[in-house]
């Protein structure tokens, strides 16, 4: 028996009971389909957190102060004033794999404008910061470098201050605000940013030459919160944190065992944390998901197994007239075959459909890949020779004269 002759007599026996076909591969239809649609929202959302992550900025370097310790109890990671302005100046000057640097002074407090009011964070920075973490004037001009050694009382601000702190239609820049009771005069606004990868609202900022910060507003000079640095390029992210870690090594006289006073955080290294947690997140659902995979198998099997039981005369007179057992095996193997895949293509399209419904209503980032298609697709045949297996195997074992005789 040729392998067409298989396809068709499958293909009619299928025929023969669309409905109970059908709810048979309902359980392969919705497993299937649950596969692809938490496979595009776990790709969805990594990618996003990657797009939003890379709104940090252009290959950017953390510098973070460590946790400080009194009386042998360890305080929170920041607390140490380990951070100095002449460590900003080493790290800019003897840096070759560093392209601007800008130190953090970092503030909150009640911004008052006119009759609005409201409370936000402001960055005292140097005016490479906008390059760095990739920030754009909308409107006005940055301040400038003599505004840094001035210290001088000049901003720019975030849309979501703009929102809050003026009306529709006034020219934020020009306006003058009060930060704490300083008065500071906007000189610029801020392009749109939208939502950080950790989900802060990064319009809702004020930054401010580091010098004015500092001086007025902090009361320090010399310890620094934060550094902020930009590497050439991606590929030499790397090599700039080792030299910034070799010169602040030396500037605090330690040893290369001893633990640093303070933290180096690339973007590569946050990316690659919060893509794994991610990675983890999509393997647990697709593996809930594939639970109704199996759940679909076992129905095949069941299916099958009846199917057998039924048809125990027609194999009985296909082996009386020449049918070998491979044939029958081979049979009921290609009808097993052909309800997983058709289940699969039939979940593969509600898959993609609903994972597009789920992304209109509820605003969810999603990418249906080929991969998950190939995945879903071959895990379905995978199924279906599985669990067909066992019926095919029994009715290629049936002996002619017992089936013939089987009422």
């Amino acid at each position: 028996m040729n392998f067409l002759n298989l396809i068709i007599i499958a293909f009619r026996s299928l025929n023969k009971n669309k409905v109970r076909s059908l709810l048979t591969m309902l359980g392969l239809i919705i497993g299937v389909a649950s596969v692809i649609a938490m496979l595009a929202i776990g790709q969805g959302s990594r990618d996003s957190i990657e797009k939003q992550i890379s709104g940090l900025g252009t290959n950017v370097i953390m510098i973070f102060p460590g946790a400080s310790f009194r009386g042998g109890v360890a305080s929170a990671a920041g607390s140490a004033l380990s951070l100095e302005m002449e460590d900003v100046e080493a790290i800019n000057n003897e840096c070759q794999s560093v392209k601007y640097t800008s130190p953090v002074a970092r503030t909150s407090g009640q911004i008052i404008a006119g009759a609005h009011n409201w409370n936000s964070q402001l960055y005292g920075v140097y005016p490479e910061y906008l390059e760095i973490r990739s920030l754009e004037i909308e409107s006005g001009n940055m301040f400038t470098e003599v505004d840094e050694r001035r210290a001088s009382k000049v901003c720019i601000i975030g849309k979501t201050v703009v929102e809050n702190l003026f009306d529709e239609y006034t020219d934020p820049v020009g306006q003058k605000i009060r930060i704490r009771k300083i008065p500071f005069q906007i000189i610029g606004v801020l392009k749109e940013k939208g939502q950080s990868g950790m989900g802060s609202d990064q319009d809702d900022m004020i930054l401010a030459p580091f010098s004015t910060v500092q001086k007025r507003m902090r009361g320090s000079q010399r310890n620094v919160q934060q550094i902020y640095v930009s590497a050439h390029s991606e590929e030499l992210i790397t090599k700039a944190s080792e030299e910034i870690d070799e010169i602040l090594r030396q500037r605090k006289n330690l040893a290369k065992n001893d633990d640093p006073p303070y933290m180096i955080r690339t973007q590569t290294e946050i990316v690659e944390m919060f893509t794994s947690t991610s990675d983890t997140m999509i393997v647990l659902l697709a593996s809930i998901a594939s639970i109704s995979l199996i759940v679909g198998g076992i129905g095949i099997m069941n299916i099958m197994l009846v199917s057998v039981t039924e048809r125990t005369r027609e194999i009985g007179l296909r082996m009386a007239v020449g049918a070998r057992s491979r044939d029958i095996l081979r049979q009921f193997l290609l009808e097993a075959i052909l309800l997983s895949l058709t289940g699969g293509f039939l979940g593969i399209g509600f898959g993609t459909l609903s994972s597009h419904v789920v992304s209109s209503f509820a605003g969810w980032p999603v990418i249906v890949t080929s991969y998950s298609i190939v995945l879903a697709f071959v895990f379905a045949t995978a199924i279906g020779v599985f669990f067909g297996w066992y019926p095919a195997r029994k009715a290629a074992g049936l002996i002619p004269m017992d089936a013939l005789r089987y009422e």
